[in-house]
């Protein structure tokens, strides 16, 4: 195995989180080879989720930012900078609906917060607990004026990773994985989820699901053609 010198100590590929670190940019390097996949099995879901919540100090933030992107399917770029009036109205209620456009695509996206409901309520009163006052959703607990960046909750994701032995958690597996459950609990309506995703054509939705071969051969044997 490769040990690369980082300004931050000796490491491994396979235990780099620095996702934007220069060693990235090598030929072959393990960095551009890392897949991240969505989390398919509704038990390892569920244990990524425990990790989330209750092995960091600000577990309830990191859970339910990962709840916001699963339900939202938004990027994390675009999770991490809401801002508090984006999701609550003047009377601490949280919104139905909330509208921006995506900073990658530039695209307007409307949201439907419903599905995240209890677990916004929750996390505003572990916010009123921490007693932690700021403009973003997502804060920072030692800088609440600024918001958690991509690369502390890729950080997270790679911890819950090694924890659980997961080798294809990323900043991703929020978005990709609620893109899939969308797809199996609506019959396969690759149209919504083409929607969701803000995304151009069906091709670029089945492959950011990670249909391979296997897993359509997988569905192609629950059929029945007669």
């Amino acid at each position: 195995m490769v040990t690369f010198k980082h300004k931050y100590g000796k490491i491994t590929p396979k235990k780099c989180v620095f996702w934007n670190c220069k060693h990235a940019q090598i030929r072959g390097c393990f960095f551009m080879e890392q897949k991240v996949l969505p989390i398919k099995d509704s038990n390892v879901l569920h244990l990524v989720q425990g990790t989330l919540l209750n092995f960091f100090k600000a577990g309830r933030r990191n859970y339910t930012i990962f709840q916001v992107g699963k339900a939202t399917l938004l990027r994390v770029s675009d999770i991490l900078t809401l801002k508090w009036t984006d999701v609550f109205d003047d009377q601490g209620n949280v919104r139905q609906n909330t509208y921006l456009h995506d900073r990658k695509t530039g695209k307007a996206n409307r949201l439907y917060l419903k599905p995240v409901l209890g677990d916004l309520l929750a996390y505003q009163r572990w916010l009123e607990q921490e007693n932690i006052i700021s403009e973003w959703l997502f804060p920072s607990t030692k800088h609440p004026d600024q918001h958690i960046t991509e690369k502390q909750f890729y950080k997270v994701m790679a911890k819950v990773g090694d924890l659980l032995d997961l080798d294809y958690l990323g900043t991703h597996t929020m978005r990709k994985t609620g893109a899939y459950r969308v797809y199996m609990q609506s019959n396969y309506n690759i149209g919504l989820v083409m929607h969701l995703l803000n995304h151009s054509s069906e091709a670029m939705t089945l492959a950011y699901l990670g249909l391979d071969q296997a897993s359509t051969e997988e569905m192609l044997d629950n059929i029945d053609f007669g």
